[in-house]
């Protein structure tokens, strides 16, 4: 089963429970990230964080490491709930355009259709592998783009995996 961890956590039907083990996760309780809410049909998602001591660069603003962080992953497991344990997903390529310095609390929302789920299944009918770009941008606390992410993700389908090779 691929999805070990998140059956242990209570799986997707018990997402208040894999909300508070992801705040758990020590790359996030450090960077000082929080989700906020992750709905129960996993199609929306949204974290924050504050500024701190911890998670500030040497002039005071968030750390540039701690923006990226805050979008890391979140697609993936949203995709990994919603096509299965057929599909493999990862988180393969990301880049960051900031735009200015973050300040307070910065919020980012991580959203997924019916349409691009249906999307992804269609392409890798015919498709060895796919690999959607998700634009997510990390906001302050009027609303204002601190940064614009990309997350490049890799998706196939396990079925469509070589099997194993007979030497000879």
């Amino acid at each position: 089963m691929a999805n070990v961890l998140l059956q242990i956590l209570g799986g997707y039907q018990k997402t208040h429970k894999l909300r508070r083990w992801i705040n758990l996760w020590p790359p996030f309780l450090g960077a000082g990230i929080r989700v906020i809410r992750i709905a129960p049909d996993m199609k929306a998602i949204d974290v924050e964080m504050k500024l701190r001591w911890w998670n500030a660069n040497y002039v005071g603003t968030h750390f540039g490491g701690s923006l990226f962080a805050i979008t890391d992953a979140f697609y993936m497991l949203m995709l990994i709930a919603h096509l299965g344990d057929e599909y493999i997903v990862w988180d393969k390529a990301a880049s960051i355009r900031y735009k200015k310095p973050g300040r307070g609390t910065v919020r980012a929302e991580f959203r997924l259709t019916d349409a691009q789920i249906a999307d992804i299944r269609d392409k890798l009918k015919t498709q060895l592998k796919y690999e959607p770009v998700f634009p997510v941008n990390v906001v302050d606390e009027a609303g204002v783009v601190i940064c614009e992410v990309e997350r490049l993700l890799y998706i196939r389908r396990k079925d469509s995996l070589p099997g194993p090779s007979v030497a000879k």
